[in-house]
């Protein structure tokens, strides 16, 4: 089972001065930062996932959400994705490159933002080695296996579109020399009628099958949804599973011949969770999660600077607090002492983050107590100090401050090559 990571441009400056909080002079976005796999040894995944909404805009999509400028998708198209991500080379040819068109970013459309042809035409000119066909998220998931004729026309309409679809981009695909492996996506309403749409696709031709939909399923749905597809389809048929957000669940995943994956989840939960900001194995083979040390920047922080704004907080004030919360982590790492003082200059800054958002003086209270307590056991275990990888030895200390984008997403790097281990660890045991 290949773990394959959803990028979306996450990258950091691997020269990033953090005592001064600065990129170093003359930095450039993207030609002097680094992606995950080029900062750490082994790369702390088995692929990577483009969606394509992420890199071009989707057709009459007001909301489409792209990471990527007009001059940077040229650039992809025009070099490979492989070379512009920076995943080639001896190192990373065989790694999977899957493409998918990122089906979120017009779900609220009655039609998918690009055609068959688009799409085979992008991942075929992008070099992908894997590439979805253009699907229509089905959100219902009804156990009950009701009839079509019980659910919404709307959802009936998606169910054609992604078979249809599905059908001309394999034809499309073969016409082309199959420039990259087909997988046909699976959309459906309940596990009956997901495991009809597999045999569907199958018969077409397609021999890799992509189950969406997972992202708001309940862990107990999917495996229904597995069981059913397990029962209809042929032994030999991969099956890939798009954003399965419940990464921390995969063992319980192994065995219903799951060929490989995408996820973000270990990313985002560096600066997303409001608790499991990071990751580290524990010797039993499950995953332990540490909340990381907010320490925000005072100017920049949208609370903080409303407060400011609103004439609440002085602006010199909470810098001068700010800057003593980041010495006390600092001298805290490098001499384990003083874990009190440390926790009193973390909470008094920390405590503007929370008045006026919690509600009275009670709540505000209930909360700083609450995270003092998150932040005493991460303080108490020193995960950072523990952890052995590229990141963790370079930045230190740095990585466990919850501070903008390069120690945010250097937290996430880290929880990729811990979840990566985790799951290798994980598929060798069942082994």
């Amino acid at each position: 089972m290949k773990f394959l990571y959803s990028d979306t441009q996450d990258y950091v400056d691997p020269n990033y001065d953090f005592l001064n909080d600065r990129n170093k002079i003359g930095h450039k976005r993207y030609w002097d930062d680094q992606y995950a796999h080029e900062l750490m040894d082994p790369a702390p995944y088995d692929g990577l996932l483009v969606s394509m909404s992420a890199v071009r805009q989707a057709e009459g999509v007001a909301k489409s959400k792209v990471r990527y400028s007009t001059s940077e998708e040229q650039r992809m198209l025009r070099d490979g994705a492989r070379k512009f991500l920076r995943f080639g080379g001896p190192k990373f040819k065989d790694r999977m490159l899957m493409g998918d068109c990122g089906a979120f970013a017009y779900v609220e459309h009655p039609k998918p933002a690009y055609s068959p042809m688009e799409v085979m035409e992008f991942y075929a000119d992008a070099g992908f080695t894997h590439g979805c066909s253009p699907d229509h998220i089905i959100f219902e998931c009804d156990t009950a296996n009701p009839s079509r004729s019980e659910m919404s026309k709307q959802v009936g309409d998606r169910y054609d579109i992604t078979l249809k679809n599905a059908h001309e981009f394999l034809k499309l695909t073969k016409e082309e020399d199959w420039p990259f492996e087909p997988l046909g996506p699976i959309q459906g309403w309940s596990p009956q009628s997901m495991a009809e749409a597999a045999v569907e696709l199958e018969k077409m031709g397609y021999r890799y099958l992509a189950v969406g939909g997972l992202v708001p399923l309940k862990v107990e749905v999917i495996h229904e949804v597995l069981q059913a597809l397990r029962r209809a389809i042929k032994p030999e048929t991969d099956i890939h599973l798009l954003g399965f957000a419940k990464a921390d669940k995969i063992h319980e995943f192994t065995g219903y011949g799951v060929t490989s994956f995408d996820s973000t989840s270990p990313l985002l939960a560096a600066f997303k969770d409001a608790k499991k900001n990071y990751y580290l194995e524990n010797p039993n083979g499950g995953l332990d999660y540490y909340t990381a040390v907010r320490i925000p920047q005072a100017i920049e922080n949208t609370r903080l600077v409303r407060g400011i704004k609103e004439g609440r907080f002085s602006a010199e004030a909470l810098q001068k607090m700010e800057a003593q919360a980041l010495d006390a982590m600092r001298a805290y790492h490098r001499t384990g002492m003083a874990i009190d003082s440390t926790l009193d200059a973390i909470t008094e800054y920390q405590h503007f983050l929370v008045k006026g958002n919690v509600g009275g003086d009670e709540e505000e209270a209930k909360a700083l107590k609450k995270q003092r307590e998150l932040i005493r056991r991460t303080l108490e275990e020193k995960p950072w100090q523990r952890c052995g990888c590229d990141i963790c030895k370079q930045a230190g200390v740095e990585v466990i401050i919850f501070r903008a984008s390069n120690r945010n997403k250097r937290r996430g790097m880290h929880n990729l090559g811990v979840y990566h281990q985790h799951v290798q660890r994980t598929l060798n045991k069942k082994k």
